[in-house]
């Protein structure tokens, strides 16, 4: 269950991937750094979630803007809280973004792995930026929590939960580098450069971090009932203490011009 289909717009629990989402918070923090900024640049958060990683992007703008960008509602809503006029907000889906004004800086963490269209996704953020701009990113790579991948599939294959898995066989998109790089300049892109890094998680509270943080359009799929149980079961399929074998694709890319 683990490769090329989107999950699609969905629903998360915005409060609890704020509480638990020190891992995204700590990769996206190691990804602002590598950000060259004057302070004065107008800036689009792909992918805001619950604006932890934007709040800290927008400290490095005091003379330019954020537009925070998520396919859910309830994550946007939680961003607006935290920044509240330090940003502005849209809710989209980011493989049919469209901006109505261009933006120097397209800035992205632990969210490309979540949609289909690599194609899609990677000319709508080049449409969004101006020439010269930067494509600076991290998501899930090629080989991300593959062990994981592996006791979710085999759970959903149960008599009690395959029915409801039918016509699904991957939930995301782990991409490897240099079909990336190829992805980006055939989006009109003239400078692209990717690479793997790895970033093994020890989640505190398993269970609730899978629940949140991996299982959710597996979840989605299942009644209320259902779904801890899944993940429970998920997790009897794994060692114990469950350390998720997380690999990065860190991107970056740049508009001619």
């Amino acid at each position: 269950m683990a490769g090329a289909m989107n999950s699609g717009p969905r629903e998360w629990d915005a409060e609890t991937y704020d509480a638990i989402s020190d891992p995204q918070l700590s990769w996206g923090m190691e990804v602002l750094e590598r950000l060259e900024l004057k302070g004065d640049e107008a800036a689009l958060d792909a992918g805001c979630g619950s604006g932890r990683v934007t709040e800290e992007l927008a400290k490095r703008l005091p003379d330019g803007s954020v537009l925070a960008v998520d396919a859910s509602e309830a994550m946007v809503e939680k961003a607006r809280e935290r920044l509240g006029d330090s940003a502005k907000y849209l809710v989209a889906d980011l493989a049919e973004l469209e901006v109505t004004e261009p933006t120097d800086l397209v800035f992205s963490t632990a969210t490309f792995h979540w949609v289909l269209d690599h194609d899609a996704l990677f000319a709508r953020l080049y449409a969004a930026l101006k020439p010269g701009g930067r494509l600076v990113a991290q998501c899930g790579g090629r080989g991300n929590v593959a062990e994981h991948a592996k006791a979710i599939a085999a759970v959903a294959t149960r008599p009690e939960y395959k029915e409801h898995f039918g016509g699904v066989t991957l939930m995301w998109n782990f991409a490897a580098p240099g079909e990336t790089e190829e992805r980006l300049r055939e989006a009109g892109f003239a400078e692209a450069h990717c690479w793997l890094e790895p970033k093994p998680v020890t989640p505190p509270d398993p269970l609730r971090f899978t629940m949140t943080a991996t299982l959710g359009p597996h979840l989605a799929r299942l009644p209320e009932g259902k779904r801890q149980p899944f993940a429970e079961a998920v997790l009897a399929q794994s060692p114990e203490p469950l350390t998720l074998d997380y690999v990065r694709l860190n991107i970056e890319a740049r508009v001619a011009g």
